[in-house]
């Protein structure tokens, strides 16, 4: 019986280990894959404002029109702005990344594993944590990449918010965001805006998340039954025995 404990609690680690969030003082998002109309405008918010810079070259367009209940009539409407770009195209932009290097420094990166490599509450902070800095090239700042290369796009939506300072060790640091009160969008619809973005990036970065999650309920399931099972027949086995 304990050997098969251990066994279980053996199996499940490495899922608890893969779960553990990145290090950093990051706001906290509830991501969810299964929340299809949170993915579906998280789709338009990527496809509007981010892929004019940046890509996610390992995913199609059908894919996620499968995976978030839209035919291709509709994944072309609205998520593909290319005229020479179909729904099982995988998603490119056609921002070189010489263009890239030359207006912002450096190339855009692709998006499609971000969520996976720095976590979802990462990229939840970046898009709540531009403010405004003058000594920018893009008059703006963010609390998680200091010195970022890239305008803030979302900022006619949030407006600029400006920057928290705190004194430590004797200068003052940027410490977080102060709430932006010029935008479209107030601060909560702004926050709700950018979890639906988070959750799309994050569901991307795996797009059988939701799946795998599924079918993991459906595996622990099985194994305690068998562990029931197993442990009757065990005493079954030895009532004779001793």
């Amino acid at each position: 019986m304990r050997k098969l404990l251990l066994t279980l609690a053996l199996a499940l680690i490495p899922g608890l280990l893969m779960a553990a969030p990145k290090g950093g003082n990051y706001m906290s998002v509830d991501v969810d894959p299964h929340d299809k109309q949170s993915l579906q405008r998280g789709a338009m918010l990527f496809a509007n404002y981010c892929m004019a810079c940046h890509e996610a070259s390992l995913m199609r367009y059908n894919r996620i029109g499968q995976d978030l209940g839209l035919d291709d009539a509709l994944v072309e409407q609205y998520l593909i702005f290319k005229p020479e770009q179909q729904a099982h195209d995988v998603m490119t932009n056609v921002m070189t990344e010489a263009d890239a290097e030359q207006w912002f420094g450096a190339p855009a990166p692709d998006l499609t594993l971000y969520a996976r490599r720095h976590g979802p509450d990462r990229v939840y902070t970046f898009l709540n944590g531009f403010y405004r800095d003058d000594d920018q090239p893009f008059g703006v700042n963010n609390i998680v990449v200091s010195g970022v290369s890239m305008p803030h796009v979302l900022q006619d939506l949030q407006g600029l918010p400006e920057p928290r300072y705190e004194e430590r060790d004797g200068r003052m640091v940027v410490v977080g965001v102060e709430e932006a009160t010029n935008g479209r969008l107030s601060p909560e619809e702004y926050r709700a805006l950018t979890r639906d973005l988070t959750n799309f990036m994050d569901y991307m970065a795996e797009p059988v998340k939701a799946e795998r999650e599924r079918l993991g309920v459906r595996v622990l399931v099985f194994l305690f039954i068998f562990l029931i099972v197993t442990y009757l027949l065990k005493r079954e086995y030895w009532k004779d025995v001793h």
